[in-house]
């Protein structure tokens, strides 16, 4: 607990929470969840795809779409230690939190595998069964940690 209010104390989290500038909680917030739509978007194009929407769309392009999701990853996880530091003894200390942290590691494991098995090294990108399994659990656990993060908004304010 000590740790947590130390980080919520520090200067910078003082002016994020408290500071009326756009510039502050709202750009950083307007970052998150701009940064939540790319990574979550492309993974969900690509999970779909895979689960056979638009199956005429071919999925060497589709490969890309992992630049994307690393983007929407790192400016998720920079926004999400700015907005934890702004609060962090009380998000720090909920079931809530732990659970959408672990839903989203969970989530960005299912990717790398993902990755893995629909484009291996060297060979044609495939669709083999375990694509589509992982396909539907990302599709779960990225809802997941998306309902927990707005749950966590309007629980402890």
């Amino acid at each position: 607990m000590d740790f947590l209010t130390s980080l919520e104390s520090t200067g910078f989290a003082t002016w994020l929470r408290e500071s009326g500038s756009i510039w502050a909680y709202p750009a950083v917030l307007t970052l998150h969840t701009t940064g939540m739509g790319v990574l979550v978007g492309a993974n969900w194009t690509l999970d779909l795809r895979l689960l056979g929407v638009g199956s005429g769309v071919p999925l060497q392009p589709l490969e890309k779409l992992f630049r994307a999701m690393w983007i929407g990853f790192w400016v998720n996880a920079i926004t999400g230690v700015m907005l934890f530091a702004a609060d962090a003894t009380t998000k720090g200390t909920t079931t809530i939190f732990f659970i959408k942290i672990g839903l989203i590691i969970a989530a960005v494991i299912v990717a790398v595998l993902m990755r893995r098995v629909v484009y291996p090294r060297g060979q044609q990108p495939a669709v083999p069964p375990i694509a589509k399994a992982l396909a539907a659990l990302s599709i779960v656990l990225w809802l997941g940690g998306i309902v927990t993060g707005r749950w966590m908004g309007y629980i402890y304010q």
